[in-house]
């Protein structure tokens, strides 16, 4: 999700000064690091299933998208417009839960964190291949290699390349959905505003979550301790919804650039909350895997910025530099304005 000069919108003068803008990121970033922890806390015990999770969180944050929406009075999505939203419905609201929620029932979450470091890369190439850019070679080995080295820790963690679980096929299937989401999502919120594309998406998936959790509590019945449902309240209220207020914030008060950047920063913290929340085992493999796959997606959206930068900046350029790389989850774009 992006730092400096953004083809999103021309840069505006910080609303409080520099470091607002990077507190206000930091905060979003920190929002969404316990989302992998909470996720395995949430599932762990099987008081819940993965599609109550996975869904009922969706609903609840929907609501308070709704009413966030309402109470602005926010124009309405338009025409093609819906079409778009619910690509960023698909894979920022249905897809990235389901799947993760799915997924950590079968990997510790410092593992999950490790996966899903890829995000910010991949959201880059989604990001390139939406807008139709030629970045230098180096953007495509950085996306690759940090693919490479995901692929290979889950197979060391597993115990062999041809080993590696559908856990892990879920959470590269993430990756792919969500970023796809960022993508299109960077650019409609151009048109609606930031934190107003995921409301947007939030509200057009909510009756399809609503029956999914129907169908979840029909079928399991949530039977969960306290605790459970306190981290369960944390994903709908802040991963989904809160989380992004603050991170838009950041963005909009920018620099884009260098607010962007802090986001890399989510899957280490995601793997020290698992060990912390969760007493996971932290090992050598966890660490180097974390290390080397934010590096390759750091040097990939660092190589596309600076390839945007060098030429000039247009309406109809795909409007967020790669830091979309966002992670946890949703578009990188500024505040609109009203």
């Amino acid at each position: 999700m992006k730092p400096e000069g953004s083809a999103i919108a021309p840069d505006r003068p910080p609303l409080r000064g520099r470091g607002a803008g990077l507190w206000w990121g930091a905060v979003g970033v920190l929002a969404f690091s316990f989302t992998m922890p909470f996720t395995r806390v949430a599932v762990e015990g099987q008081a819940m299933s993965p599609l109550f999770v996975g869904s009922a969180r969706a609903v609840l944050a929907a609501l308070l998208a709704g009413a966030a929406l309402a109470l602005t009075r926010q124009r309405v999505p338009r025409g093609r417009q819906w079409v778009r939203v619910g690509i960023v419905a698909a894979g920022a609201v249905v897809g990235f839960p389901l799947l993760t929620s799915y997924a950590l029932t079968g990997v510790p979450a410092s593992h999950g964190a490790v996966v899903v470091a890829l995000l910010p890369a991949m959201t880059a190439v989604m990001a390139v291949l939406r807008g139709g850019e030629r970045p230098r070679p180096w953007f495509w080995g950085a996306a690759g290699l940090g693919a490479v080295a995901a692929v290979v820790f889950a197979a060391i963690q597993h115990g062999g390349l041809g080993r590696a679980g559908a856990a892990d096929l879920l959470l590269f299937a993430a990756v792919v959905v969500c970023a796809i989401a960022y993508a299109e999502g960077g650019l409609l919120s151009r048109e609606l505003g930031s934190w107003q594309t995921i409301s947007w998406a939030l509200v057009l998936a909510s009756p399809l979550m609503l029956v999914l959790t129907g169908v979840a509590v029909v079928d399991r019945p949530p039977d969960a301790t306290p605790l459970e449902w306190a981290a369960f309240a944390y994903l709908g209220v802040v991963s989904m919804f809160l989380g992004f207020v603050a991170w838009y914030r950041g963005l909009a008060i920018g620099p884009i650039a260098t607010v962007g950047q802090v986001q890399l920063t989510q899957p280490v913290l995601s793997i020290v909350w698992a060990g912390v929340i969760l007493h996971e085992s932290i090992t050598w493999t966890t660490i180097s895997g974390g290390v080397i796959v934010v590096a390759c997606a750091l040097l990939a959206v660092r190589t596309r910025s600076a390839a945007a930068r060098a030429r000039p900046h247009t309406r109809r350029g795909i409007g967020f530099r790669g830091r979309m790389a966002a992670c946890g989850h949703a578009p990188a774009h500024t505040e609109r304005r009203r």
